[in-house]
């Protein structure tokens, strides 16, 4: 899906969302996305690169690990900042605001917006947004294996250091 952000200064990621979850999100993202540094179309035929980018791509073409690094850094940015807007409750806890902006790299900041994880961390339903990673495990309508794992991981993410359902 299209990046609809504002291009931003190298860093932006870290700046918005601070050490703990830099640290934590960063790596996992990247580690679900894999890093290419070339342009293809994934397996719902969208042009990507980089760790997951789908904004400006030229399959086929070469992107150094420069260009992926700011890439990534701008797209974990572009993404922190619909989960921050729409549950800003999630920003003193780090574990959940990395799964959560995990999840919304991979389906959207609109559809995270309107998604029953938000509506339940917004609840303080903290365990319940957890298992509610689960139900996004489909591309193209299938069931995808990568994509229920990647859910499983997000949800034991979010489940770490868990809030009490009272906690702001």
């Amino acid at each position: 899906m299209p990046d609809n952000t504002k291009p931003k200064p190298p860093g932006a990621f870290l700046a918005m969302v601070g050490a703990a979850c830099c640290a934590i999100a960063v790596p996992f993202v990247t580690a679900k996305e894999g890093t290419v540094y070339r342009g293809y179309r994934d397996i719902v035929n969208v042009p990507t690169k980089c760790s997951g980018d789908t904004n400006d791509v030229v399959v086929g073409r070469i992107y150094t690990k420069a260009e992926c690094a700011e890439s990534t850094d701008r797209q974990l940015a572009g993404h922190a900042e619909p989960v921050l807007r729409c549950t800003p409750g999630l920003r003193d806890h780090p574990e959940q605001l990395s799964a959560a902006i995990s999840l919304a790299y991979n389906i959207g900041g609109n559809a995270y917006c309107g998604s029953t994880v938000a509506k339940r961390f917004n609840a303080r339903d903290w365990s319940g947004a957890c298992d509610a990673f689960l139900a996004w495990n489909r591309a193209g309508g299938k069931v995808v294996a990568g994509l229920a794992n990647r859910r499983s991981d997000e949800r034991a993410l979010c489940l770490r250091n868990l809030p009490r359902k009272d906690a702001s």
